[in-house]
Parts: C-alpha cells; structure tokens; sequence
C-alpha cells in the first residue's frame, strides 16, 4: 500500500498540485495512526461521508470521513496499511461500504 500511495501522489505531482494538496500521516497518543489527504482536486468523485467508526475493542478499530474536501481517517497502531487501503478504494470506486471495512480490517 506504500508503494501504491507513492506512485498516487507521483502521478499526480505537476509543478502545482502537489502545492496546494497536502498528504500527513502522524501517530496518534492513543495510540493510533491518522492519515489526511485533501481530495479536492481528485480527478474522481468521492463521496462526501460523516465520520463513521468502526471498533471491536479498544484495540481494534477504524474511522474516516470525507468532509470539507479532505479524506480523514485513523486507526489502532496495526492499521496503517488498512488506512491507505481505504483511500485507494474511495479513489477508484467513490465510496468504500461499511461491510467491507469490518470483513477485511477489523
């Protein structure tokens, strides 16, 4: 997913875009990772989404939203693949369904 997630920005970088469209991934302290890209400038449609959580415990657990032109999303310290997994999806299908999230991440 790292690979994919560095070849999605380098396509994307022409002199301009990659000025005015930011990319963080950060550790969180509880603890966790989070992930933001702004998405306004995503060739495809995204689908606005509220910030929807996914949890089984306190150690296994998910959330994102895409609200205000920017993909938001955490999770517990083994995540960090699922969070860029999840990117990939909304940006070639739209919208990731919330089955999906609990079959293959939780």
């Amino acid at each position: 997913m790292i690979q994919w997630l560095q070849d999605w920005y380098s396509s994307h970088c022409d002199g301009e875009w990659e000025h005015e469209n930011v990319i963080k991934i950060q550790s969180l302290d509880n603890p966790g990772w989070l992930l933001e890209i702004e998405v306004f400038n995503l060739s495809s449609k995204v689908a606005v989404k509220k910030w929807n959580l996914f949890e089984l415990s306190e150690e296994n657990w998910i959330g994102y939203a895409v609200e205000n032109n920017k993909f938001t999303t955490s999770g517990d310290p083994t995540k960090l693949e699922a969070l860029i997994h999840i990117f990939k999806m909304l940006v070639e299908k739209g919208q990731v369904e919330d089955a999906y999230i609990y079959e293959h991440f939780l």
